[in-house]
């Protein structure tokens, strides 16, 4: 993997889709905390409410890139097709 232009390691994409980017962001601990507390009565880690945040401002703002990619959904992804294939039910 070849550094990108922010000097780390580039990531790979996913299948189709643009690697998400990872940012460092540093808060004070009472707004983090407050942050965390408004994720958790909403079902969202910090990580989700953070971006679900971001883009409802950029959206309201204007801003948002129509290119974005939606928030990708909550849980587990789907396994594939084949991950079951050649197992019995009991094991």
């Amino acid at each position: 993997m070849s550094p990108d232009t922010d000097g780390e390691p580039e990531q790979p994409a996913k299948a189709g889709r643009q690697a998400r980017k990872q940012v460092l962001l540093r808060l004070d601990p009472q707004v983090y905390d407050a942050l965390a507390r408004w994720a958790g009565e909403e079902l969202r880690s910090a990580n989700a409410q953070i971006e679900f945040l971001l883009r409802r401002a950029l959206g309201e703002a204007g801003r948002l890139p129509g290119g974005a990619g939606p928030i990708p959904p909550r849980g587990r992804p789907p396994k594939p097709p084949d991950q079951g294939a050649g197992r019995s039910p009991q094991g």
